[in-house]
């Protein structure tokens, strides 16, 4: 890379040039002009760290506490650090621009996507990005604060209209935006779904031009959404640099025809360009080659600031009669449906693989010096465990064999295998998966595994899917999730709803699991609404079924005996995420 002498290689750009600019390559990378030395640069997304370019079999981030939990801390020093680290996370993975902080504001404990924003108050949410962007951009990386604005809850996303007096707009949703600003003007902003007093946020000029730009004065790039852009003309017109992801919509041709018929002025075009470039600019310096591998980190140091972040983020309400610190030396029973499971991160576009988890039931064993005891309380999943980490594959390794065909399993064994993966998670978003030797966005995979239960009983089976899918227990078909499909709030809203089934099964025998998946094209679901992410997306638990009041009960009984008790309950990101909105405060699985 090289700093770009942008009015002279404007000039030298053709119009198809400067349109082919202004949309995504693909999913996360911009369009290189290679003889011009225009790069290609890379996007990831960052509220929770920085995943890198593949949502499916990605590579290991530090994974940070979400911004509602670091809003609680309220200290700009180490948010500052934060945002150092987020930096040296982004470099790591060959990624020049974050695509965060979030910094909406949360109008409802219920948005699907609140635990990706500090606050419900602007000032706080606004000075706490401010510094995250600092950190990050003193390590060279653009930041990219989001989604502007007024973007607050999930429900129709695309569709749904904030209608807000000047007064509200100014005093609530643009304060934190102005407000971080002012401590540090990140390289780019990003759209927000929604419209705003009618008008799509991505096109809007008012917002854009008029407040952003010309009374802010800030002069970086903006950039859609993920599909978030609804319009050619309107959204170049109004402000918006670049629709992303690639390939384009409503750029391209549709781009080159406006402006030859001087919908858009090749001024505007200009525009649009010239801010690119000047990104561009920006991260030059880090010399990051295109198509860099990504790598990762998880450096002592980077460990600890991670421990100290989620320790500062925890908030001690009450501690009557001096319950605590426990006493290490005493028993401890561990209840609850989120003491076994490493409830990290939300879902959708903020989810990663972090380097490393610890369970709380772990993390209580690790530390006391006397006997820790689980009961389990009640159960919380929406949906059933995941059932891939208890499988076991031909060779005896955790997980399943996933297998790849272009033909339907009814060919049989006429299929030719042209992809095999070892997987041990049994969700899967296939919006990244690529193999040349796919024919068509219309293909197979078959998942097998064997499966031992430690509990004799009556097992439930669960299917959730982008595309279709059917699962066999021993050559017996117990879900069908190919037709009649309903649509749920799995896979950023394109998914179906669990399907179920059930079987009797022995503990200690060993039954074969095949779970075959047919990609996005296979269903028949009307996904109207939502955004399409790709060729689909699978996901397969199971769990022995078993009532809440008995378990209730069994706990009842454990914590009598127990010196001293504690309780892991909450949400997980099944429950908080993206595309979808809880329908009210109950703590899961009790419903009104």
């Amino acid at each position: 890379m090289v700093q770009l002498d942008v009015e002279k290689t404007i000039g030298e750009l053709t119009i198809g040039e400067k349109v082919s600019l202004t949309a995504g390559a693909d999913f996360w990378h911009t369009v290189a002009v290679p003889r011009l030395n225009i790069p290609a640069l890379r996007m990831s997304d960052g509220p929770n760290g920085v995943r890198g370019t593949r949502f499916f079999k990605g590579f290991p981030s530090a994974c940070f506490p979400c911004a509602t939990a670091l809003g609680a801390t309220w200290d700009t020093e180490l948010l500052t650090q934060v945002g150092e680290l987020l930096g040296e996370e982004a470099i790591a993975k060959g990624t020049h621009i974050v695509l965060g902080p979030t910094i909406n504001i949360q109008r409802s404990p219920l948005g699907g996507r609140s635990f990706e924003s500090f606050s419900e108050d602007g000032t706080l949410s606004g000075t706490l990005a401010g510094y995250v962007t600092k950190g990050m951009q003193s390590k060279g990386v653009a930041a990219t604060m989001k989604h502007f604005v007024c973007n607050d809850q999930e429900h129709e996303r695309m569709a749904v209209n904030s209608v807000v007096t000047d007064r509200a707009l100014r005093e609530i949703y643009l304060l934190p935006f102005q407000l971080a600003m002012r401590i540090a003007r990140s390289a780019c902003v990003m759209t927000a779904y929604n419209k705003v007093n009618g008008i799509h946020a991505s096109e809007n000029k008012a917002l854009l031009n008029d407040i952003l730009r010309e009374e802010w004065g800030w002069d970086g790039l903006i950039m859609s959404d993920w599909f978030g852009t609804y319009s050619t003309s309107e959204s170049i017109n109004a402000g918006l640099d670049i629709e992303m992801p690639g390939r384009t919509r409503w750029r391209g041709d549709a781009l080159a025809h406006a402006v030859s018929s001087q919908k858009v002025h090749e001024f505007k075009l200009d525009e649009r360009v010239r801010n690119i470039l000047n990104v561009a600019n920006f991260v030059e310096p880090l010399g990051i080659p295109e198509q860099a591998v990504e790598k990762g980190l998880n450096r002592p140091g980077d460990r600890k600031l991670l421990r100290r972040a989620a320790a500062e983020s925890a908030v001690l309400l009450k501690n009557e009669g001096a319950v605590l610190p426990f006493k290490k030396s005493k028993s401890i029973l561990v209840i609850g449906p989120n003491a076994k499971i490493a409830s990290y991160c939300g879902g959708g576009s903020a989810s990663l693989h972090p380097y490393y988890t610890v369970t709380p039931y772990d993390g209580v064993t690790g530390k006391s010096e006397g006997e820790v005891k689980f009961s389990q309380g009640v159960y919380s999943h929406k949906d059933l465990p995941l059932l891939g980490p208890l499988l076991k594959t031909t060779h005896g390794k955790k997980g399943f064999s996933f297998k790849v065909f272009n033909e339907h399993p009814s060919h049989g064994t006429h299929r030719e295998v042209v992809d095999e993966l070892h997987l041990v998670d049994s969700s899967g978003f296939l919006m990244d998966y690529y193999n040349p030797k796919i024919k068509s966005k219309t293909y197979f995979v078959d998942m097998e595994g064997t499966y031992t239960p430690e509990e004799s009983g009556l097992y439930d089976f669960g299917v959730t899917v982008v595309g279709t899918g059917q699962l066999f227990v021993d050559g017996q078909l117990v879900v069908d999730n190919t037709k009649n499909q309903k649509q749920g709030s799995a896979f950023f809203g394109s998914g179906t709803i669990e399907k179920r089934g059930s079987i009797e099964l022995k503990a200690g025998q060993t039954y074969k699991i095949l779970f075959q998946f047919g990609s996005a094209p296979t269903s028949d679901l009307n996904t109207r609404g939502t955004v399409a992410f790709g060729p689909g997306g699978f996901r397969f638990g199971a769990s022995r079924r078993v009532g809440q009041e008995e378990l209730i009960s069994q706990a009842v009984e454990e914590a009598s005996k127990a010196d001293q008790v504690v309780i892991f309950a909450g949400l997980t990101q099944e429950w908080e995420t993206e595309g979808y909105d809880r329908e009210h405060m109950d703590l899961p699985p009790r419903k009104r």
